[in-house]
């Protein structure tokens, strides 16, 4: 029986997907998190591009993809909700490339872990978010913890319906 080094394990689990849906899923994860907010109101407890980033990150577990990605999803955000351009993008930098690290160390083809780790990684895109408002930046800004919570708690469940449906698409060999 061989043991796999990290080296070999990684390059064993990397999934690959179409170029359509590397496109359109980060295309629709911006428009929603744009559009549904509107119409929810206070209610919108959750981050698309967020979900999305985790997702991809997880699958291709290379930090410098999960960065890029979290990057351009930040900065699209940011420019599409009229926040201060690369807020999001640092956030979410730092999320794509946490979640691709711990992809490279952990099996997260577990649904339980994918969970936890959209709730642990939404949390720390917002304390991210609040640390370069409030110290870099210099803002005051009023952050309601609970509510942060919430959208941990709404994107974890997003995460548990889109992930199974996203990896029904992956590139089989």
């Amino acid at each position: 029986m061989s043991v796999l080094s990290a080296e070999s394990r990684r390059d064993y689990e990397i999934h690959s997907y179409p170029v359509l849906i590397y496109a359109l899923v980060p295309i629709a994860a911006l428009v929603l998190q744009a559009w549904l907010p509107r119409v929810l109101g206070r209610f919108a407890w959750f981050d698309l591009p967020l979900v999305v980033t985790v997702f991809f990150a997880l699958s291709r577990r290379n930090p410098i993809q999960g960065s890029i990605l979290g990057g351009a999803m930040g900065l699209f955000e940011d420019a599409l909700t009229g926040l201060p351009i690369g807020i999001n993008g640092i956030a979410k930098t730092l999320v794509g490339y946490l979640a691709a690290s711990v992809g490279v160390l952990v099996n997260v083809e577990n649904h339980a872990i994918r969970l936890v780790m959209t709730f642990v990684l939404s949390l720390v895109g917002s304390v991210t978010y609040y640390f370069v408002v409030r110290f870099l930046l210099g803002m005051s800004i009023d952050t309601n913890w609970l509510a942060e919570l919430y959208k941990a708690i709404g994107n974890s469940l997003i995460a548990l319906v889109l992930f199974p449906i996203l990896d029904r698409t992956k590139i089989r060999d």
